[in-house]
């Protein structure tokens, strides 16, 4: 972990814990945005923001991704990807989901009536597939909980059924080295552990899978030409993913591309070690103190029961999450062993009494 480079981008001004909700932003992409931002009060032509910097965002995070960049598109949030594909699908396709997963991956399916929408644990997602299921959507690393999904055995089951799958990726790329190629389609949330600004997000789709995928929202963004693409309608639709665009959010994307940067700099493989390294030394001590924390090799921990000690650690100084009665701490890059340690400390003294 390149410890100096974090510490140079970031600057908490508490012991923050809580990336599964929001991640920070590095320093670089904070100036980028005023740059941005400033250069469009003051009447500059360059305040309109970049294509070319969007376009650079892409890339940075197909390669984070490991897909190429003709395989991304851009947009704003997790739920309107989910629901390009979920308007894709013809009436009475079925639709498997995970119990409890997060709501803009589920709810675009299940607010179209012409769907039927199938539930089942996590841990049985692989074997509810079965003949007739048209799409499994799952997230790698469930929010509540922290929890790793077994994409390998979803994957495996799905293809051996002719299901697509679509993984949101938003509480994993950027920490959990991840090969999007693998499924037919991904979602990420940015502003997550890629540190950047909301208004970012990124959807992945194989090459199979786009040939079904029609660009259901697409305005003059997604067209092949894009000089010629602003009056009449887009007669000729970008080759690459980029037919799903959505017009970017230019203040956004110029900060992703910053943010995105640092993320490849120090790597997700080494970011990876970093995490789970300390969210294993916060079950160990929370363990210690008797509590029993949802097992695993996440960086996203969830103590169950302890959702109420979310005030408590925050008038201390350390920020975390209530999330389904779990108390949920979320390790990443800017992080260190003090940080775990200024939290246990607070549980602890909390928990002398108990």
């Amino acid at each position: 972990m390149e410890t100096s480079l974090a510490g140079a981008e970031f600057a908490p001004a508490q012991t923050y814990l809580n990336t599964a909700t929001c991640g920070l932003l590095p320093r670089r992409a904070v100036t980028a945005v005023n740059e941005l931002a400033e250069w469009n009060a003051q009447g500059r032509p360059g305040g309109v923001g970049s294509l070319e910097v969007v376009a650079a965002a892409r890339a940075r995070y197909a390669r984070i991704a490991g897909v190429g960049p003709d395989r991304v598109a851009v947009g704003g949030s997790v739920a309107v990807h989910a629901g390009l594909i979920a308007g894709s699908l013809p009436a009475g396709a079925e639709v498997l989901l995970a119990e409890g997963d997060f709501s803009s991956l589920l709810t675009p399916f299940t607010a179209r009536g012409h769907l039927t929408t199938r539930y089942a644990p996590l841990e049985e997602l692989a074997g509810a597939v079965r003949p007739g299921t048209a799409l499994v959507a799952v997230s790698a690393v469930q929010s509540a909980d922290g929890r790793v999904a077994d994409l390998a055995a979803v994957r495996e089951a799905a293809a051996g059924h002719g299901a697509r799958l679509l993984v949101d990726t938003t509480q994993a790329v950027g920490w959990l080295p991840l090969d999007a190629g693998a499924y037919d389609y991904t979602v990420a949330g940015g502003y997550k552990y890629l540190c950047s600004p909301r208004g970012t997000s990124f959807l992945t789709v194989t090459e199979e899978a786009q040939e079904s995928l029609p660009p259901l929202h697409a305005g003059w963004i997604a067209a092949e030409d894009l000089n010629g693409a602003p009056y009449g309608a887009v007669r000729s639709f970008a080759a690459a993913a980029r037919r799903y665009d959505e017009p970017p959010a230019f203040l956004a994307y110029h900060g992703a591309e910053r943010s995105l940067a640092v993320i490849e700099e120090v790597g997700v493989e080494a970011i990876h070690a970093h995490d789970t390294a300390l969210a294993a030394r916060f079950r160990a001590g929370v363990a210690a103190l008797g509590y029993e924390p949802v097992r695993g090799d996440s960086a996203v921990v969830a103590v169950p029961g302890l959702g109420g000690r979310e005030g408590e650690l925050l008038r201390a100084g350390v920020v975390t999450a209530a999330r389904a009665g779990n108390l949920r701490v979320a390790f990443h890059l800017y992080n260190s062993v003090a940080d775990v340690d200024r939290a246990l400390d607070v549980l602890s003294s909390s928990s002398a009494g108990r």
